[in-house]
C-alpha cells in the first residue's frame, strides 16, 4: 500500500514532469495547427520537450532498475513512463511530417482534433499529479473519466475527417498524408486513453 512504503518522492516527480511534457508538446501542436504555415518555432519546441521527456524517461527506468522498493509495482512503472513518452513521440513525429510532406494548407477538422488531444493531455496530467496522493480510485475517477469522453470525441472526429477525405479529395497523395496526419492525431489521444487507464489499475492495485 501506498501508506507502507518510504516517502521517495523521485518516481513522482519523474512522472508529473512527463505528464507536463506531454502538455506542452500538443499545446505546440495546436498553436502550430492554427499558426500555420508559420510552424517552425512550435515544431523546434516540440523536438526540444521530446528530447527532455525522453531524458525523464531514461532516468526513470535507471532508477526502476537501481531501487529495490518502489511505489507501486515495477511492470506499472515500466508501463506508465513508456505510455507518456509514446505520447510525445507520437507529437513530435507528427509535427515533423508537416515539412517532410510539404503540406500546403491545414485542414480545419485538424484544427479541431488538436484541440481535443489538449483537453485530454490536460486532464491525463491533472490525474498524474494526483497519483502522489491518491488512494482511492474515486480521487482520479473525474479526470478519468473526462479522459475517456474526449476519446470518444476524438474517435469521432476522426472518423468524420477521414470519410471527408475519401468522399471529397480526389487527389491521391492529399488523401493519403492527411489520413496518417488524422490517424497519428488520434493515437495521441488514445496514448492519454492508455495511460489514464494504466492510472486506474495503480491506484485499485494499491489502494
Amino acid at each position: 500500500m501506498f501508506n507502507l512504503l518510504p516517502k521517495d518522492t523521485v518516481f513522482y516527480d519523474l512522472f508529473e514532469g512527463m505528464s507536463n511534457h506531454v502538455v506542452s508538446c500538443t499545446e505546440h501542436l495546436r498553436r502550430a495547427a492554427i499558426d500555420f504555415p508559420a510552424i517552425d518555432a512550435h515544431v523546434a519546441r516540440i523536438r526540444a520537450e521530446e528530447r527532455t521527456s525522453d531524458d525523464l524517461a531514461h532516468r526513470a527506468l535507471e532508477r526502476l532498475d537501481r531501487t529495490f522498493i518502489t511505489p507501486f509495482d515495477r511492470e506499472d512503472i515500466h508501463t506508465l513512463v513508456g505510455e507518456l513518452d509514446d505520447i510525445v513521440d507520437t507529437v513530435d513525429a507528427l509535427a515533423k511530417r508537416f515539412a517532410l510532406y510539404h503540406v500546403k494548407a491545414m485542414e480545419a477538422p485538424f484544427v479541431q482534433q488538436s484541440e481535443v488531444l489538449v483537453q485530454a493531455a490536460l486532464a491525463l496530467r491533472d490525474a498524474v499529479h494526483r497519483l502522489r496522493k491518491s488512494r482511492k480510485l474515486s480521487q482520479l475517477s473525474d479526470r478519468i473519466i473526462e479522459v475517456h469522453r474526449l476519446e470518444n470525441i476524438g474517435d469521432e472526429n476522426n472518423h468524420a475527417a477521414i470519410s471527408g477525405l475519401f468522399g471529397q479529395c480526389t487527389d491521391p497523395l492529399h488523401v493519403m498524408k492527411w489520413k496518417e496526419f488524422y490517424d497519428m492525431i488520434e493515437g495521441a489521444i488514445d496514448g492519454c486513453e492508455d495511460v489514464c487507464n494504466t492510472l486506474e489499475r495503480i491506484v485499485l492495485k494499491n489502494g
